[in-house]
């Protein structure tokens, strides 16, 4: 497994992760044990980089991460999240944000016991809680790391601002945010930003939400508790507006023999050393495929080849909804 360094602290990752939370966000999970056995047979194969967080469930995420990787965990860096404003008894959540410092210490002590370790690789801050000095986060996770209980700081969605300040109090290892083909605003402010720190790069929803992998037209129905089912760039028009760049990246990839989702995942590979791309699969299938974007190297054609095609599509529809686009970028 080929590895990528985040931040200057010497973390160390294999260069794809994978994100859990797509393994159960409810209270009960059915699949429970697959998705075990899904964690492991990645282990297996070479990932030891795996994202999870409090909120997913809440807590029972966790739970079956904790659970899969008891057994493995001086194999492995465990990622999770603090940030939203959950009962730390009950799990309910009440709503909104909270980084408050006394609650990040709770809620961390909770994590370390459903995650059944005595330590967090890489701690998030969810969300940027504007309630909250980022100084005063900061501070809450620096404590953590002194005492052990956490390794590294990390941040999901956050501004630039919000990086420089955290950065400047406690050294952020990554910062994870939503970055793919079809979502490059990270491009214009984010990365140059974390190059000049020296912070890496988690993206998630590398493949749009399965959208880049060619498996998804203007034909294709989502259940009413598929959340893309509430996302704008999800609608039927933008889905058949934005197919372009699918047919860009399929003409690349069969040059090379691999699938669009392999292109899709190698390109942001290409874009800097120290990203990490994560990515969800409930399949096995889907994972072996993804790994092998690993092998797959895109020639300086390639890469220019869709820069100058992709730049010419307009991609149709947000990201989010505007509840969700209202918490990023602060």
């Amino acid at each position: 497994m080929l590895t990528r360094k985040l931040g200057q602290g010497g973390l160390e990752v294999s260069a794809l992760s994978l994100g859990c939370m797509g393994y159960g966000k409810s209270r009960e999970i059915e699949d429970r044990d697959e998705m075990i056995a899904l964690i492991r047979q990645a282990v297996e194969r070479g990932i030891d980089f795996f994202d999870t967080a409090e909120v997913y469930g809440p807590f029972s995420n966790e739970e079956m991460v904790g659970e899969a990787l008891a057994t493995l965990r001086d194999q492995v860096t465990i990622a999770t999240k603090f940030g939203w404003d959950i009962d730390l008894v009950t799990g309910v959540p009440k709503g909104g944000l909270n980084s408050k410092p006394d609650h990040v210490r709770a809620a961390v002590e909770g994590s370390l016991k459903r995650l059944r370790t005595d330590h967090i690789d890489l701690l998030y801050q969810h969300r940027v809680d504007p309630d909250v000095p980022m100084e005063d986060v900061a501070g809450a996770v620096q404590d953590l790391i002194r005492q052990g209980k956490v390794r590294y700081f990390g941040l999901s969605e956050a501004g630039a601002q919000s990086i420089r300040r955290a950065h400047a109090v406690q050294p952020v290892a990554a910062l994870q945010s939503e970055y793919s083909l079809w979502t490059r605003e990270p491009e214009t402010e984010i990365i140059p930003v974390l190059e000049e720190l020296g912070i890496g790069f988690v993206p998630f929803s590398p493949l749009g939400k399965g959208f880049l992998t060619g498996t998804i037209d203007e034909a294709t129905t989502f259940a009413s508790n598929d959340f893309r089912s509430r996302i704008p760039r999800f609608e039927p028009e933008a889905r058949e507006a934005n197919r372009r760049l699918v047919t860009l990246i399929r003409t690349v990839g069969e040059r090379h023999g691999a699938t669009p989702a392999q292109v899709a995942l190698a390109w942001l590979m290409a874009q800097k050393p120290w990203i990490v791309p994560l990515f969800g699969t409930r399949r096995l299938e889907r994972l072996d495929e993804n790994l092998g974007s690993l092998s797959l190297v895109l020639t300086s054609d390639d890469l220019n080849e869709i820069e100058a095609e992709a730049t010419g599509i307009e991609i149709q529809g947000a990201r989010y909804p505007d509840d969700l686009m209202k918490l990023s970028g602060r």
